[in-house]
């Protein structure tokens, strides 16, 4: 996986399936935005993320979380949602999709 702001490590590569010279005409682009506790343990709030054509959210998921292994906790309790809609780990994630990650909130 490829993302612009240059943390890219092989280990999240392989788990999105796709590798550094897959800019080609197969690869995705989606955009990753992380809030509140998660965008704190993942380091950033903001990212575009290059994806292989099926490529579900447990994958990209997966993904990010070969970067920052310290994040699984907090990410393993966060809804994410691929455009807007609630997404199970196994939805697809299409090209061009925003996916949102939302650790549980408090309050009201």
């Amino acid at each position: 996986m490829t993302t612009t702001d240059e943390r890219t490590s092989a280990a999240a590569t392989a788990a999105v399936g796709t590798g550094p010279a897959s800019t080609g005409p197969a690869a995705e682009t989606v955009r990753v935005r992380a809030f509140a506790a998660a965008r704190a343990a993942l380091g950033w709030s903001e990212r575009d993320v290059t994806t292989a054509p099926g490529t579900t959210v447990g994958n990209l998921v997966a993904g990010l979380l070969a970067e920052t292994p310290d994040a699984a906790d907090i990410v393993a309790r966060c809804s994410v949602l691929v455009d807007g809609v609630r997404a199970d780990r196994d939805a697809p994630v299409p090209a061009g999709a925003v996916v949102d990650l939302l650790p549980p909130f408090a309050g009201g």
